[in-house]
């Protein structure tokens, strides 16, 4: 299975390809520069642009691009272009992004330019080295927390205890505050400062709007006193607020302690699974002797042993051995795997009992486990329509809160109650603090990057966060027969003699002679010879009867095996079996039948089995709500076969890629909400078109790029559980919209004081800091409360 990816997120070599996935060659892979998707030259999106040439998945990418080329042209390149032919491929490096806003992206630390928040990396790592941003903050809060305290102490009971004047003790004040200030609260000032230059105001304005009124205020009143009317004194002095300052930063700083520690969590899911991946590999070389070296330096083509308790190292092949895998890590299936010559294995299984000899064939970027991680992060990185309404709230935001601070500041001064100017102060210094708009811009990310975690560790990858919101919405399913309703591989059903045939016999006949076909259907017939252990001969005069059957001599005998049409041509009487035949049609089953020197010696019945997992999941789905629609290719009586046994109404029969495209866009017209679930190139138009595609991990890499949901087990039963994790993930970003929105409605008012004429109660700035710092963390919580959700596929 081929995944979209962009770098190599576990640490294993590329093997000649640079992070922006610039090609080695002309002809070399290459990065849609948008998405991330692995395309090629031959694509016919592309465009110049500085002299290089990008490479895109599809005509939205392309638009995008052509919007905002300086977005994705960082680091002297970009993924998806074409590098000149004397340029190297740039240099791996770690690409760091913005948790609200996702088109933020460098290639070094520091802040996002629109929200101020710390810019973390795309891709986390197992690195155990402490967020160094983290420290700093633990750092500046633990040392200057003392000193808050005796500002916070000094201003509530200092003129009781009387160790100071009062003009004294002002002075006293501001000593202790400027550690606090110009030290532990650098940081929020810096910020501050750039969402300035930067045009684009956000929390930290607010912050350093408002501790810096309130400390420079009082620096003036405790330097220059008499500068302020009498109406300023109270006890003694013109009053000041160092413990404003003071306190509103340390409670910031712990504040974002809570916030940076919840938010590491959310990348949990990703660093789960890189640590999936083995550190080393046991490499056979050529005169069987045998070494371990790191994964970094395992090649495709290599021969690597994987003994019992061992984790399989790379994507392969099994050349020698047989064993049973637990693969429950990246399918979610929870029993083991039997594997045998010949089977496909997937980097990061566990090996649990036998010893496998196999090839390796995908390397690096390029195994199942690495682009799962890159697929996840992506999706993490998107961004929800809900969002849209709440960025839209956010960019006004904060004006409207200085507005309202600077209103509030002159009603108390003209209107108040003496000290009127104080009071204005401090109910302006209030309204600026506890106001929170990373309340609003976190309620939906949050909640996309723990569910996108949550979701991959039971095999459903997501590529987007529309994907998520959207899933909840459907109520129509289309689904494909062969591939996903079914195994997608032909297996032997039943032989039936006649004429004194026996069961095996005719079995044994069909086979010798189908060694030499290629039809997949004769595979799955010498497949049953050989698992019976039925000695097979070798054919004679073997000739292929153009798609009708095949003919042959084995044993000196002159066999004939194939459909009706074959059997009319050679006059050979079918009416014998007649009705068995039409039986085993009717239950999906295809007949070929067995002719011996003339004669109807039996028939043959291979169907593409139904996955044992199908019924449970569209009895879910059913149960759900959802309306079910196969369509498919193969034959009508074949196809409502399958649907009558599955209990699918609506069955389509013989239809091509573009009928498939036409159900999909009738459905919408009818205002149906459409997922289509497939695994072909067949499906790949339908998939792209539908409000939600689903893609089979099993199935082809064309349809997993159309799809926005790939379930990676191919298993319908992770259809369910992805729409129970999108109805509650969608539920949990309308209850941190809901709580980021009620927050600040009902905190900005009662900051600016609008109970006092009724009650004579005034919020303290204090008590404002507290408030906006929990409202942050408190959506990160309830967003971190996905990891545990009970899910409920039914509902």
């Amino acid at each position: 299975m081929d995944l979209p990816s962009k770098h190599n997120p576990v640490g294993h070599s590329d093997h000649g390809h640079g992070v922006h996935g610039a090609a080695s060659g002309r002809d070399g892979p290459l990065k849609d520069s948008v998405c991330g998707m692995t395309v090629t030259t031959a694509s016919q999106h592309h465009l110049e642009h500085d002299g290089r040439s990008f490479y895109f998945c599809s005509a939205k990418c392309k638009s995008k691009f052509e919007a905002a080329p300086a977005t994705y042209t960082t680091n002297d390149g970009a993924a998806g272009s074409e590098a000149p032919e004397a340029s190297e491929p740039a240099d791996p490096g770690t690409i760091y992004t913005c948790p609200m806003h996702p088109e933020i992206r460098q290639d070094h630390p520091g802040n996002c330019p629109i929200c101020g928040m710390t810019l973390e990396p795309v891709m986390p790592t197992l690195d155990d080295d402490e967020n160094p941003e983290l420290a700093s903050f633990t750092r500046r809060f633990w040392w200057t927390l003392p000193l808050t305290v005796t500002v916070a102490t000094l201003s509530m009971f200092g003129h009781r205890l009387g160790w100071f004047d009062m003009a004294t003790q002002s002075w006293v004040e501001l000593v202790l505050s400027l550690p606090v200030v110009l030290w532990a609260g650098w940081p929020f000032f810096v910020r501050g400062a750039q969402s300035v230059v930067n045009r684009s105001p956000n929390m930290w304005t607010l912050i350093s709007l408002g501790t810096g009124a309130a400390f420079v205020y009082s620096v003036v009143a405790t330097l220059a006193p008499g500068v302020f009317p009498a109406s300023f004194i109270s006890m003694g002095r013109v009053a000041v607020y160092f413990e404003a300052a003071v306190v509103i930063i340390s409670l910031t700083l712990f504040g974002q302690l809570l916030e940076l520690k919840a938010r590491s969590k959310t990348s949990a899911a990703i660093k789960s699974l890189l640590g999936l991946s083995p550190k080393t590999a046991r490499r056979v070389k050529p005169d069987g002797s045998e070494e371990d070296i790191p994964l970094a330096e395992v090649h495709e083509g290599d021969s690597l042993r994987v003994r019992p308790g061992e984790k399989v190292p790379v994507d392969g092949v099994v050349l020698e051995g047989s064993s049973a895998l637990d693969e429950s890590m990246l399918t979610g299936e929870p029993l083991p795997v039997t594997k045998r010559v010949g089977d496909k294995l997937i980097g990061a299984t566990l090996n649990t009992s036998g010893s496998l000899l196999m090839r390796s064939e995908h390397v690096g970027s390029a195994t199942v486990l690495s682009q799962i991680v890159q697929m996840v992060a992506q999706a993490q990185r998107s961004r929800a329509p809900m969002q849209r309404m709440a960025d839209v709230v956010a960019a006004y935001f904060v004006y409207g809160v200085v507005g309202i601070a600077l209103l509030t500041f002159f009603a108390w001064g003209f209107f108040g109650p003496q000290p009127s100017w104080v009071y204005g102060l401090i109910t302006a210094v209030t309204v600026l603090i506890i106001a929170c708009p990373c309340a609003l811009g976190l309620a939906t990310p949050m909640s996309i990057m723990v569910a996108t975690g949550r979701a991959a560790t039971q095999g459903v990858l997501f590529r987007d966060a529309a994907a998520i919101e959207n899933l909840c919405k459907v109520d129509t399913l289309i689904v494909d027969k062969t591939g996903t309703l079914t195994e997608g591989k032909p297996a032997f059903e039943v032989a039936v003699g006649a004429h004194g045939f026996s069961e095996d016999e005719v079995l044994r006949l069909a086979a010798s002679l189908d060694q030499g076909s290629e039809h997949p259907l004769a595979a799955a017939i010498v497949n049953a010879a050989r698992e019976r252990k039925l000695s097979l001969e070798k054919a004679e005069d073997f000739d292929s009867a153009s798609g009708i059957g095949v003919k042959g001599v084995v044993g000196g005998k002159s066999l004939a095996i194939g459909n009706a049409t074959l059997m009319e041509q050679l006059g050979i009487d079918m009416a014998p079996l007649a009705d068995r035949a039409e039986q085993l049609r009717g239950t999906g089953a295809s007949v070929m039948h067995l002719a011996v020197d003339g004669q109807l010696a039996g028939l043959l019945a291979v169907s593409d089995p139904i996955k044992a997992s199908t019924e449970e999941a569209l009895t879910s789905l059913r149960k759900s709500g959802l309306r079910i629609i196969m369509a498919t290719g193969d034959g009508l009586t074949t196809a409502q076969a399958v649907g009558k046994r599955l209990g699918i109404d609506e069955v389509h029969g013989e239809v091509k890629p573009q009928d498939k495209l036409q159900l999909v866009e009738r459905l919408q017209k009818e205002g149906r909400i459409v997922a289509m679930a497939g695994d072909g190139i067949n499906d790949a138009p339908a998939l792209a078109r539908a409000d939600v595609g689903i893609a089979m991990g099993t199935g082809t890499d064309v349809a997993m790029n159309s799809a926005q949901l790939t379930l990676v087990k191919g298993d319908l039963r992770g259809i369910a559980t992805a729409r129970a994790l999108s109805v509650a993930t969608v539920a949990n970003m309308k209850q941190n919209l809901g709580f980021a929105f009620v927050y600040n409605l009902l905190g900005v008012p009662l900051a600016a004081g609008v109970l006092f004429p009724f009650t004579g109660w005034l919020l303290s700035p204090m008590v404002g800091a507290v408030a906006m710092s929990l409202s942050s963390v408190s959506v990160i919580s309830n967003a971190l409360r996905l990891r545990i959700t009970a899910l409920k596929p039914d509902d």
